[in-house]
C-alpha cells in the first residue's frame, strides 16, 4: 500500500492537526501550500507559518501560486461569495482539484484536509462538504480527520489502508479541542485562524469591488496595489491613491 498522502496546508491550526493525526498512522505527507495576490503573505511564502511548521514537522511541502487562473475565479465564483469577497466553496474545490493532481502523481490514496464540520457558515456545512467533494470530482478521496467519525466514511477507511477509529469527530466553532491537541503534540508557531486572506476583509472587498467594476482585464500587480495606501474613485477610470507614509 501506497503510504503517502497529499495535505492542504494552509499554517492555521486545523491543517497541521489534520497531517498529523494522518502522519501518526504511518504516512508520509506531501503538503500543498497555495498562494496568490490575495494573500497578505504574497511573495513572502518562505517566512508564512505553513512553511515553518511544516518543517518542523518533517512535511514536505510544495508552495503553488494560483496566478490568474484564480483572479478569475474570484471574480466570478460559480457557487457565490461569503459575508464578504471570499469565494471559500470555489476556493476550496480549486485547491483540492491541484491537490488531486498531486495525489495522481504519487499514486497517494487520498488527500487531507484541516476541515471541521459546522466550523465555517458558508463552506464547511455538511451539504456543502458533498457539493465540494462532487465539483472537485473527489467523492470519497478527501480525508477530513478532525470530523472523519461524523462524515461518511471514505474509500481509504472502508480499505482498511487508515484506521476510522484513531480519527476523530470535533464539530462546531469552539477550537478547545484543536488547542488540546496542539499542546499534546507540541505544535506551536500556527497562524490565527483566517488570518491569511484579504478577501475576508470588508475595506479590502469594498476596494476590489470597484476594481472589478473598473476594469476588465486585472493581473496579480493590480490586486497588490489595493494594499497600499488608500483609495479614491473620483471618476470612470480615475482613481487616486494616497500613500499613509513615506515608503
Amino acid at each position: 500500500m501506497n503510504k503517502k498522502a497529499v495535505a492542504l496546508i494552509s499554517g492555521g491550526l486545523d491543517s497541521i492537526l489534520a497531517a498529523k493525526v494522518v502522519m501518526d498512522q504511518g504516512f508520509d505527507i506531501i503538503g500543498l501550500y497555495c498562494t496568490s495576490a490575495f494573500s497578505k503573505s504574497y511573495g513572502n511564502e518562505q517566512e508564512t507559518h505553513a512553511v515553518k511548521v511544516s518543517r518542523a514537522l518533517g512535511i514536505d511541502l510544495r508552495i503553488f501560486d494560483m496566478g490568474q487562473e484564480y483572479i478569475e475565479l474570484v471574480r466570478r465564483p460559480a457557487h457565490g461569495y461569503g459575508k464578504n469577497t471570499n469565494p471559500c466553496i470555489d476556493c476550496k474545490i480549486f485547491m483540492l482539484k491541484k491537490a488531486r493532481a498531486i495525489m495522481d502523481e504519487l499514486g497517494a490514496p487520498f488527500v487531507v484536509t484541516g476541515e471541521v464540520l459546522g466550523q465555517r457558515p458558508m463552506s464547511q456545512r455538511r451539504d456543502t462538504l458533498q457539493v465540494i467533494e462532487r465539483d472537485a470530482d473527489m467523492r470519497g478521496l478527501i480525508m477530513r480527520p478532525l470530523s472523519a467519525k461524523l462524515l461518511p466514511p471514505t474509500k481509504a477507511e472502508l480499505a482498511g489502508q487508515i484506521d476510522r477509529e484513531k480519527l476523530l469527530s470535533i464539530s462546531g466553532r469552539s477550537r478547545n479541542v484543536q488547542l488540546r491537541l496542539a499542546e499534546r503534540f507540541g505544535i506551536r508557531g500556527y497562524s490565527a485562524p483566517a488570518g491569511g486572506c484579504l478577501l475576508t476583509d470588508k475595506n479590502f472587498s469594498a476596494k476590489l469591488r470597484d476594481l472589478f467594476e473598473d476594469k476588465v482585464a486585472i493581473d496579480p500587480n493590480d490586486i497588490r496595489l489595493l494594499t497600499v495606501g488608500r483609495h479614491f474613485r473620483i471618476d470612470t477610470g480615475v482613481k487616486i491613491v494616497v500613500g499613509r507614509d513615506n515608503a
